[in-house]
């Protein structure tokens, strides 16, 4: 745009004494030069002036337009890089992110789920109740009642009638702590133990190895689909019944724990003693007690009297023997 116009001025300029002179006709001014020398000059300093203002209005025009790309280039770096931090800035869908904003995200994506704790609940209880099939059906209404059911039993009888109960109860594992209680409430409460064994790694560990085993089985029947030759066949058929095999003593594995995480075993003992004998206890002897005594102390005295007697019976007769040949062989001699 500028350059243009000092174009146009620089073509406005040839309307002097150099136009008139190329058209033959008579110049006043020329004519009247020596007679007015002072005014000579004036054309050609305004036409140095105008070549002045031309070149001064070039060089701002170059100027402002190095001045005008400059600042649109700053313009431009200051847009891409104020789009590269809101790219860079945590949070705005950038492609790239902050250390600890891109650490906490890479955390949260990569952290396996946290495993529920799988613990397996044991107890044994041994109680002293003064009726033994009463006390066993409240044990297994208080099973039952929880959810749970009555395993093993066994019922036996000592020597003096007294009789012992041996039960499993199988509850499950929230209801534990209250079957518990309820069964100590029974009677009294002789011994107790408890056991819990957490066996979450273990249980992580068979099912990971139950999803590896499940898709080595699909490849190995994925080769017998394609396997032509029949030694081929016959080598991914043995292979695939021993993974199957391994597969199912896993499967046998992950079911023993679920069912031993799920459901508590209390193991319950019942004994009964008599009430004769509890009441006897605490009773003061009598008279009656006190003949009794003395009747077995005087039957265990002669018997063991008599076995004094038939033991010492066999040396008594060698004995009489021995001093009869004395009496009547040795001494008429004397």
């Amino acid at each position: 745009m500028c350059v243009r116009r000092s174009d146009r001025r620089s073509t406005r300029q040839p309307d002097g004494p150099s136009d008139r002179r190329s058209t033959g006709q008579p110049d006043k001014r020329s004519e009247g030069r020596s007679l007015r020398p002072a005014r000579t000059a004036r054309p050609a300093s305004a036409l140095a002036g105008l070549l002045l203002a031309a070149a001064l209005a070039v060089a701002g025009c170059s100027a402002g337009g190095d001045s005008g790309g400059s600042s649109d280039s700053k313009a431009a770096a200051r847009g891409s890089a104020g789009g590269q931090a809101r790219q860079d800035a945590p949070g705005t869908g950038g492609g790239a992110a902050s250390p600890t904003g891109g650490a906490a995200f890479g955390a949260k994506a990569t952290a396996p789920p946290k495993a529920t704790s799988q613990v397996i609940r044991t107890a044994a209880l041994t109680v002293e109740v003064p009726d033994v099939p009463k006390a066993l059906d409240a044990a297994r209404a208080a099973a039952e009642d929880a959810g749970g059911y009555v395993g093993d039993e066994t019922t036996t009888r000592d020597g003096e009638g007294h009789e012992q109960t041996r039960v499993v109860l199988r509850v499950p594992a929230g209801r534990y702590d209250q079957v518990l209680t309820a069964l100590q409430g029974t009677g009294t409460l002789v011994e107790r133990t408890a056991r819990a064994q957490d066996v979450t790694d273990q249980v992580v560990d068979v099912d990971s190895r139950i999803r590896s085993q499940r898709a080595s089985v699909a490849r190995v029947r994925a080769l017998m689909d394609k396997a032509d030759d029949l030694s081929e066949v016959v080598r991914l058929e043995g292979e695939l019944s021993r993974r199957e095999a391994d597969l199912e003593s896993l499967l046998a594995q992950q079911a023993s724990l679920k069912d031993r995480t799920r459901l508590a075993t209390i193991t319950l003992s019942l004994s009964e003693k008599p009430a004769d004998d509890k009441a006897g206890a605490h009773d003061e002897p009598g008279f009656t007690d006190a003949l009794g005594g003395g009747m077995d102390v005087f039957a265990t005295l002669v018997r063991w009297l008599v076995l004094a007697l038939g033991a010492l019976l066999p040396f008594a007769v060698t004995a009489a023997v021995l001093l009869l040949v004395w009496l009547r062989l040795v001494r008429p001699r004397l």
